[in-house]
């Protein structure tokens, strides 16, 4: 099981994925119009819900801002390269791919996450190891930005870029060195955007799979951006060429 705090990623969760929560608990003193929001969506879905007293989050062992709600929900899906092979077909032929290699902190893959959603990213891949897990910080982060997206695992995430250029990909990499500048990239047709670590960036295999390296030109003293921002900027590039020539 695993659990989802706070109301904005709560809401996510029952607009879109219902199917997903088992029950919703909120505090007995708390009534206002946001937990009766939730509690008549929970009932349009026929989820379960509960008012529990304060010392219940503390039992749950609840940490972070809960806001005094959290939804128990199945364990979220996490899909295989092979799940995805099977389906890719249905994808649209301009596919969105989001490539996460190594981002260590739960929160930093959390905000990715939520920024893949908003940017319409289709497919978010991250690797088996050397990654934050797809935990509760990192949903609670997200504030249900995971809920419509296909998260795949991938074991050799080199080996998948390789797969995704087979496919007619063009893979670009995020990168403080070298390439092009992010606003000279062309982000139209089927693309895969790959970030790597927040520290040590982008592995050297993984620079050579990528058609062409980006960078995002800093104008003040610091070196290079946040990880979960340069995702933001350069999803948001890919979005506005798009709606552009339309």
């Amino acid at each position: 099981m695993s659990d989802l705090i706070g109301f904005h990623a709560i809401r996510e969760c029952l607009n879109q994925s219902p199917q997903k929560a088992r029950c919703l608990y909120v505090l007995k003193t708390r009534k206002d119009s946001r937990i009766n929001e939730l509690i008549g969506l929970a009932r349009a879905s026929n989820i379960r819900y509960q008012v529990v007293e304060s010392s219940w989050f503390k039992r749950r062992q609840v940490t972070g801002n809960h806001q005094n709600v959290l939804l128990d929900c199945h364990d979220i899906e996490i899909e295989n390269e092979r799940d995805l092979k099977a389906k890719w077909d249905e994808y649209p032929s301009d596919i969105k791919v989001l490539v996460c290699e190594g981002i260590e902190d739960p929160r930093n893959l959390g905000a990715c996450l939520r920024t893949a959603n908003g940017a319409g990213v289709d497919v978010v891949v991250i690797p088996k190891r050397k990654s934050a897990p797809i935990s509760e910080t990192v949903l609670r982060v997200a504030q249900g930005g995971n809920e419509g997206l296909c998260i795949v695992e991938v074991v050799n995430l080199v080996r998948f870029i390789e797969w995704l250029s087979l496919q007619g990909l063009t893979i670009y990499g995020a990168s403080g060195e070298g390439g092009i500048s992010w606003s000279d990239a062309d982000f139209g047709g089927p693309i895969a955007i790959v970030l790597g670590n927040e520290n040590k960036g982008l592995r050297r295999l993984t620079k050579e799979k990528c058609d062409q390296l980006i960078r995002i030109d800093m104008q003040g003293t610091v070196g290079s951006l946040n990880v979960s921002v340069a995702c933001g900027v350069l999803l948001f590039e890919m979005v506005r060429q798009r709606n552009s020539s339309l």
